[in-house]
Parts: structure tokens; sequence; C-alpha cells
């Protein structure tokens, strides 16, 4: 027998209060790290006493964290809706490209919030780090499946390997971000996500290629 989740018990009004607290605690772990980010802070920063703290999160700092990353991953990824979900088509790639500029233009913070929690969790939680990892692995399945459809509308050569192709896509994707935040520009994610879509228009036969 499965045992609900504390968050699934929870009822509409626990709900609202715990993602406010998610959203205002996923604020404060991108300005100051997972390390810099206490649940004394946390508790500061969304006027919730520690008694509140755990009941919406039992598991403590972990578990908070965890959430955070759950709710990133939503966002960035509804950030690149409608695009995401079909990529079938070169237009629908040149959508998905804008649209993921887009949103980190407008973001407060550079980088990808995902990878660098990883990137931060791998040397204190190895297990952590992993389930936040499978964010990224959902972000990137997008793009293998919108490849693989290309691949089977004849879009792509037939030596063309999608997921191959997605890999690449995607840890241009993660390269550029982490050069935005090490120069606080937007201009290395644009840049690398124009070199990945011409990779990928170079494995289409020359008739679709346009």
């Amino acid at each position: 027998m499965t045992t609900a989740s504390p968050a699934a018990r929870l009822t509409s009004k626990g709900v609202a209060t715990r993602t406010r607290i998610v959203a205002a605690a996923a604020d404060l772990v991108l300005a100051r790290g997972v390390g810099g980010t206490s649940l004394d802070d946390v508790r500061a920063g969304t006027l919730t006493s520690k008694s509140q703290l755990f009941h919406y999160f039992p598991g403590g700092k972990r578990e908070l964290v965890l959430a955070i990353a759950a709710l990133q991953t939503e966002r960035v990824l509804q950030a690149q809706r409608p695009y995401l979900d079909s990529l079938d088509t070169w237009e629908s790639w040149e959508g998905w490209r804008t649209a993921l500029v887009a949103h980190y233009a407008a973001q407060p913070h550079w980088g990808c919030p995902i990878g660098t929690l990883v990137s931060e969790l791998t040397g204190t939680d190895a297990a952590a780090a992993a389930e936040v990892a499978a964010h990224l692995d959902r972000w990137r399945a997008y793009l293998s499946a919108g490849l693989r459809r290309m691949s089977e509308r004849g879009l792509l050569r037939p030596d063309a390997d999608p997921d191959r192709l997605a890999l690449a896509v995607f840890a241009s994707v993660q390269g550029g971000l982490l050069l935005n935040q090490a120069t606080r520009a937007n201009e290395p994610l644009a840049a690398a996500l124009d070199g990945a879509l011409a990779a990928l228009h170079a494995a289409a036969p020359s008739d679709s290629r346009e």
C-alpha cells in the first residue's frame, strides 16, 4: 500500500502556503546558494514559524530543496511551451530557441537554477543531486522526443541519431547558461543555441534545410 506524501495530505490552503514558501525559498537559494541559505533564513523570509516549516517540510531542508528543484523545473518547462511539446518542425525549434533566450533574459539571476542545484548538491548530498538531475533528464527527453518525430517525418537524415543530437543541444543550453552566469550576460546562451540549431540543420537532408 502506497502512503501519500505529506504534501498530498494538505488542504487547499495548506497547499497554497507550502507553494508560497517554496517560491520564496527558491528566490533565496538563487541569490545565496543552497549552502548559504539556512532554514532560519527561509523562516525569516517567509514569516513562517519553525513548527510551520517542519509541518510543510518534515524532511527539513533537503525536502525543501527538492521542492525548489521541482518548482524551477516547471517554471523553465512552461517558459518553453508550446514549442517544447512538439519540436517537430524547423519553425518550432526556432520558436523554442527564442522562448528560451527570452525566459533567461528576464530572470533576475543568471544561469540554470536546476543545473546550479545539481552542482552544489553533488559534493554534499549525492542522492539529492541525483534526484534533481532527473529533472534535467526530463527536460532533455522533450528534445529527444521532438527530434525522433523529426526523424520519422524525414526531416533528419537516416544516419542522424536523435538522442545524441538532443544531448548535444542540451549540452549547448547548459554550457550557454554557465557562461551567462560567468559573464552576467545573455549572449552566450543565444550564441550556443544558434550553434546548436545550425548543427541540427546540418543533420537534415539537403532538400529540407529551409
